[in-house]
């Protein structure tokens, strides 16, 4: 993985002005972290998802402009030399990025940002912007995640069993990066996964604008706290014995 070295979004100048929150959510390939972002876009308010640019080709039912905008190599080489990235990697022979704009945009209509990033990636933007959130989404094992991968290999008309194998053995390097996250979520129930993503999102959102709280606010965050990875050792430790890590 080769990621950005040059200079990114200034972020020093723009924190104050920028008064949204951003919340960064990672996930090793095929955990079902697509899913679990789309449910929740559907059902909390005033939270822009940050669309990300790639290289590679359209899967499925993906579509321009809603899971990532698909550009040619040449296309994002120009924009790497532009300057128009916050961070961006090549990942699997393929280039992904977060435009430098995204930030900006989304603050400026008073709404939070979620960026779906690959694990370098947020490593980058958190040391930028310490005060992000960050979330990790795990796969319970590597058997589901294997079916995961396999099912997705299959829509696309090919099942190629040492790639999958490559992003097996990927996806337990990303998972032991799990400590410089500060929410752990384990998708083995997508609707679970979806409700704890929410609640911590309104928690979040309660920690910068707090009030009085009732009691499903209390609810939210309860299950938020639950989720914080110094509260989550004993739900991800079958996760990781399972990794071998």
């Amino acid at each position: 993985m080769i990621l950005s070295t040059g200079p990114a979004f200034a972020i020093e100048e723009k924190k104050s002005v920028l008064a949204g929150i951003l919340f960064l959510i990672s996930a090793p390939s095929g955990s079902g972290k697509s899913s679990v972002v789309n449910q929740l876009r559907s059902q909390v308010e005033s939270l822009e998802f940050s669309v990300s640019y790639t290289t590679r080709p359209p899967r499925g039912s993906e579509q321009e402009g809603r899971e990532y905008y698909f550009v040619s190599r040449d296309k994002f080489q120009q924009m790497i030399e532009a300057d128009e990235f916050l961070e961006y990697a090549e990942v699997f022979g393929n280039y992904y990025g977060t435009a430098r704009h995204s930030l900006g945009d989304a603050f400026a209509k008073g709404k939070d940002l979620l960026l779906d990033i690959d694990v370098q990636g947020a490593a980058q933007v958190r040391r930028k912007m310490p005060e992000a959130v960050s979330i990790f989404l795990m796969p319970p094992t590597p058997a589901d995640l294997a079916m995961r991968l396999r099912g997705r290999s299959r829509a696309e008309g090919v099942v190629q069993e040492e790639v999958i194998k490559r992003r097996l053995a990927k996806a337990r390097q990303e998972i032991e990066n799990y400590r410089e996250y500060g929410y752990i979520l384990v998708n083995d129930i997508l609707d679970r996964a979806v409700e704890e993503m929410a609640a911590i999102v309104s928690a979040e959102r309660m920690s910068h604008n707090p009030g009085r709280p009732n009691s499903e606010d209390d609810r939210l965050r309860e299950i938020a706290e639950r989720c914080r990875q110094r509260n989550s050792e004993a739900r991800i430790r079958p996760v990781l014995q399972a990794f071998g890590i």
